[in-house]
C-alpha cells in the first residue's frame, strides 16, 4: 500500500489536535550566520538593503508582488538577489518574516541563506530544504490528521531494500542494492507506484539494474515491509505531507495562513513530487518567486526536471521574469568557454540558455593538454598544481573535477607522490570503498595461498593474475551497461587492474605479493590525517561551489559524455555537466584528457566532442545558434488583462471523485477523477477513436503509445468529453506541452470532427 493510501485509510480516525504552539513547526533553530563581507553590520534602512545591487538584481529585490521567475546564470549572484529581496520586503514592512518560507535543496544552501538573511536584518525568516519543511509540518500535524505516534523515520533505506529482496528470494549484491534503491527513490519522487514502474521507466529512458517487472516487485515488497514495521523513508515525508494536505483542507489552510510568501531556489531541480507539495502550500495564491537555470540541470536521473522552470511563464502569464547574466565569478576567458559550450547545445533547455557577461578583469586563457595515459594525466595535474601552490595559490582554492568517483584513485596517488595535500568531496576514499576493500583482501589471500587457487592455474604474468582474482569479485573485461553503483563498482575494480599493468611495466617480474604490498603502501600513505588541501570531486558534487583554479580531467569521449549516454537528452545533460564544471573556475581553468587508460595501452581515445570548435585548432561539429539566439539580461513584465494568450491551468485543489465525492489520493484514480469501482460514463466510441489517433501519432514520432497519452488519460478524456482548451487542461495528464501539441486534435475528435494537425509527441 502506498503512503498516500495509508493516510487515506487512517485519516478518518483523527486524533486530538496537538496542544503545542504553532511556533513548534513554524520556526526551528536558526544556524549561525555564514561569513560574508557584504554587510558586516545589518543595513540601517530598507533602502540600504538595495545598495550595491546591479540593475537586474535590484529588479529581483523590489519585485515583491505576484509570481516572479529569476533566470540566473552561473556566478550571477542569485543567492544575493533573492536574500536581498526577502530582506528588503521585511525591512520595508511589506513581508512579515514569519510568513516567508524560502526553500532550497541542501542543508548547506539553506544554512547559507539563513546566515545571509540574518546579516541583512531579516530575522525570523524560514529557509529550509523541502524535506526539512515537510518533516516539521508532518510531525506537528500527524496527531491531528492521522492520530497516534508518527512512524519512525529511517535514515538509510538500503537495508530495508535488502530485506525486501530476501523476502522476494532475490539475490542482490551491494552494487545492485544501491541501484535498486535509486530506482525506488526515483519512482517515489516521480509519483510512480510499483505497478506503473515498468512503463514509467521505459518512458523516461532509464536503464534498470534488473528486469523492470522484478524492480516493480521489489518496490512493492519494500513498501509492504515499511508498513509492517511502521517506518517511513525520506520520500514518504513528502508523499505523506502531500496526502495530508490533499485530504485535510483545514490543515492546508492553517499552513497557508502561516506562509504567505514562497521563494524556491534551484527550481530547475524540483521533482514532480516537490512541485506538487509546493502547489499545495500555495493554494490559489501566486505569491511565489522561483530561481533557476535550465543550463545547470544535471540531476534528471534522480527525477529532477527543468520543465516547471521552463513552463513557469505559461502557467503564470502575469509573472515578472528577470534574467541575471552578469557573471561576477569568472574571468572573460572562462565565461567565453562556458558560453561556447552552450552555443552548440540542442534541446529545450538550450533554447532558454543565458549568455553570461563577465564583470571581472581579464585572466589567462583556458589550457588544454593531451596525455598518453591516465596516470600521466594525473601526474601532469599534480605537477601544475604543485607549481600553483608554490606560487602562492592556497590549496583550498584549487579543485580537480572528474566525471566518476572511480577516477579519484589515480589522482589520490599522484597527489600523494607529489606531496600535494588534498581532500575528497562527495565520495569515499578509494581504498575505503567496499568493493576495493573486498578485492584488496582477495588479492592478499591470493598472494599468500595462490598455489591452491584454481583461478590462477593457467595465468602467469601479474596483470593476468590480478584480472583472474578480480573476476572472482564480479569484474568483467567489458563494462556493464547503464550507470549507477554497478558501473562505479566496475570502474573501481578496473582501476586495480590498470594498477597491475602499471606495476608490471615498471617492475618486470613483479608478483602478486609485490602487488599486495604496493596496495598496502598506497593505502597507508593516503590514510594520513587529512588537511585542508586541493579538492578532488565529481562534477555532480561540485555543483554550487567555486575555486580560483579548476582542473577538468578525463574530458574524453566515453567519459564525457559518458559511454552509456545514448539519447540526445542524455548527451545534452552531459554537456550541461561540463558547463557546470567550467563555471566553477574563477581565474584559471585547465582541461585535459588521456589517449589511453593505462601506460602502453592503445591510444584510441579522442577529446570530448564538446570541445570541438572551442579548443585551439578545432572546428565545431554542431552548429545551431545564431546572433541573438541566447537570452540576455533584463526584465520581462507579465501579461495582464484580456491579452493573456496561453490557457492557464487551474490551481490544484484536493481531488474528489466526481461520482461519490470521496477524496482521491491514488494516481490512477486522480487521473480518472473517480474511484476505480465507481460507475464510468465513458463514451466507448470516443475512447476507441482517441486510441486510433494516438497510434498514428506514436508511429509518426517513433515512440510508444503511452508517450502521447496513457490509456488512463484517454479514458478520462472520453469520460469528460471536453469542449474547450480550458476544460481539456483540467484533465490530469494533459500537461501544457501536450495541450499545445495535441489539444486541437483531441478537441476535434471529441467534437466528432477529423483531427487536422500533425501533432508531436512529448
Amino acid at each position: 500500500m502506498t503512503p498516500a493510501a495509508l493516510v487515506r485509510l487512517r485519516v478518518r480516525a483523527c486524533g486530538q489536535p496537538a496542544q503545542q504552539s504553532p511556533a513548534t513547526w513554524q520556526h526551528g533553530g536558526v544556524t549561525a550566520a555564514t561569513h560574508s563581507t557584504l554587510f558586516p553590520q545589518a543595513p540601517d534602512t530598507a533602502d540600504a538593503v538595495l545598495e550595491g545591487l546591479d540593475p537586474e538584481q535590484r529588479e529581483v529585490a523590489t519585485a515583491l508582488h505576484g509570481p516572479v521567475c529569476v533566470l540566473a546564470g552561473a556566478g550571477t549572484g542569485k543567492t544575493r538577489a533573492i536574500t536581498h529581496r526577502i530582506a528588503f520586503g521585511v525591512r520595508a514592512g511589506i513581508l512579515q518574516p514569519s510568513s516567508v518560507l524560502a526553500v532550497t535543496f541542501t542543508n548547506r544552501a539553506a544554512g547559507e541563506m539563513r546566515g545571509r538573511l540574518r546579516q541583512l536584518g531579516a530575522h525570523g525568516v524560514q529557509a529550509r530544504t523541502f524535506h526539512s519543511a515537510a518533516l516539521r509540518q508532518l510531525q506537528y500535524f500527524w496527531p491531528k490528521a492521522i492520530g497516534g505516534g508518527m512512524p519512525r523515520l529511517i535514515d538509510r533505506k538500503i537495508q530495508l531494500v535488502a530485506d525486501a529482496a530476501a523476502a522476494c528470494r532475490t539475490r542482490l549484491d551491494r552494487g545492485e542494492l544501491r541501484d535498486v534503491t535509486a530506482e525506488i527513490e526515483w519512482s517515489k519522487v516521480t509519483q510512480t507506484v510499483p505497478a506503473d514502474y515498468p512503463y514509467a521507466a521505459a518512458k523516461a529512458g532509464r536503464v534498470s539494474p534488473r528486469d523492470p517487472a522484478e524492480i516493480a516487485h521489489l518496490y512493492a515488497a519494500y513498501e509492504d515491509l515499511k508498513r509492517d514495521r511502521s517506518v517511513i523513508d525520506f520520500e514518504d515525508v513528502l508523499l505523506l505531507t502531500v496526502a495530508v494536505l490533499q485530504d485535510r483542507t483545514d490543515i492546508a489552510e492553517q499552513i497557508r495562513a502561516q506562509y504567505q510568501h514562497f521563494v524556491v531556489d534551484e527550481y530547475q531541480d524540483v521533482s514532480p513530487l516537490q512541485q506538487r507539495l509546493l502547489e499545495l502550500w500555495l493554494g490559489d495564491r501566486e505569491s511565489l518567486c522561483v530561481v533557476g537555470d535550465a543550463s545547470q540541470t544535471i540531476y534528471s536521473f534522480t527525477g529532477a526536471t527543468p520543465d516547471h522552470l521552463l513552463d513557469f511563464r505559461a502557467k503564470h502569464p502575469g509573472a515578472t521574469v528577470v534574467k541575471l547574466v552578469r557573471d561576477y565569478r569568472s574571468t572573460p576567458q572562462v565565461v567565453r568557454l562556458a558560453n561556447g559550450l552552450l552555443a552548440q547545445a540542442r534541446g529545450r533547455a538550450a533554447d532558454h540558455r543565458l549568455e553570461l557577461v563577465s564583470q571581472r578583469g581579464p585572466g589567462p586563457e583556458p589550457g588544454y593538454t593531451e596525455y598518453t595515459d591516465e596516470p600521466a594525466e594525473a601526474e601532469g595535474a599534480a605537477r601544475r598544481i604543485r607549481e600553483l601552490i608554490d606560487a602562492g595559490v592556497p590549496p583550498a582554492e584549487i579543485a580537480v573535477l572528474f566525471r566518476t568517483n572511480a577516477q579519484s584513485e589515480t589522482y589520490e596517488q599522484a597527489f600523494a607522490d607529489a606531496g600535494v595535500p588534498y581532500q575528497l568531496r562527495g565520495a569515499e576514499r578509494f581504498f575505503d570503498r567496499p568493493e576495493v576493500r573486498k578485492a584488496w583482501a582477495a588479492l592478499r589471500a591470493a598472494a599468500r595461498f595462490g598455489a591452491n587457487d584454481s583461478l590462477l592455474d593457467d595465468v602467469v604474468d601479474l596483470p593476468s593474475q590480478v584480472r583472474a582474482v578480480l573476476s572472482g569479485e564480479g569484474w568483467t573485461t567489458e563494462p556493464p551497461a547503464g550507470s549507477g553503483a554497478v558501473r562505479e563498482r566496475w570502474e573501481s575494480l578496473a582501476a586495480l587492474a590498470g594498477l597491475a599493468h602499471a606495476l608490471a611495466a615498471a617492475k618486470p617480474g613483479a608478483t602478486l605479493g609485490d602487488f599486495a604490498a604496493e596496495l598496502d603502501e598506497r593505502a597507508n600513505a593516503q590514510h594520513a590525517p587529512t588537511v585542508q588541501g586541493v579538492t578532488l570531486a565529481s562534477l555532480h558534487a561540485a555543483k554550487g561551489l567555486e575555486w580560483d583554479a579548476v582542473f577538468l580531467v578525463g574530458v574524453a569521449e566515453g567519459m564525457l559524455p559518458i559511454s552509456y549516454a545514448k539519447t540526445d537528452e542524455q548527451i545534452e545533460e552531459e554537456r550541461r555537466l561540463l558547463y557546470v564544471g567550467v563555471t566553477r573556475a574563477r581565474e584559471r581553468l585547465h582541461v585535459s584528457w588521456a589517449l589511453s587508460r593505462s601506460p602502453g595501452g592503445r591510444p584510441n581515445r579522442r577529446p570530448s566532442r564538446f570541445l570541438d570548435g572551442l579548443r585551439p585548432g578545432t572546428t565545431a561539429t554542431v552548429g545551431r545558434t545564431g546572433p541573438g539566439s541566447a537570452a540576455h539580461g533584463g526584465v520581462e513584465r507579465g501579461i495582464t488583462g484580456s491579452t493573456v494568450a496561453a490557457p492557464r491551468r487551474a490551481q490544484r485543489v484536493p481531488a474528489r471523485c466526481r461520482v461519490c465525492g470521496r477524496t482521491l489520493t491514488e494516481a490512477g484514480e486522480m487521473k480518472l477523477m473517480r474511484c476505480e469501482d465507481c460507475p464510468s460514463d465513458m463514451d466507448e466510441g470516443l475512447y476507441e477513436r482517441l486510441r486510433q489517433w494516438r497510434a498514428v501519432q506514436a508511429e509518426r514520432s517513433g515512440q510508444p503509445d503511452f508517450c502521447v497519452f496513457t490509456d488512463r488519460t484517454l479514458m478520462a478524456i472520453a469520460e469528460a468529453r471536453p469542449e474547450s482548451p480550458a476544460e481539456l487542461s483540467r484533465i490530469p495528464g494533459v500537461l501544457s506541452r501536450k495541450l499545445r501539441s495535441h489539444g486541437a486534435d483531441v478537441l476535434a475528435i471529441c467534437a466528432g470532427q477529423e483531427p487536422g494537425g500533425d501533432g508531436e509527441s512529448d
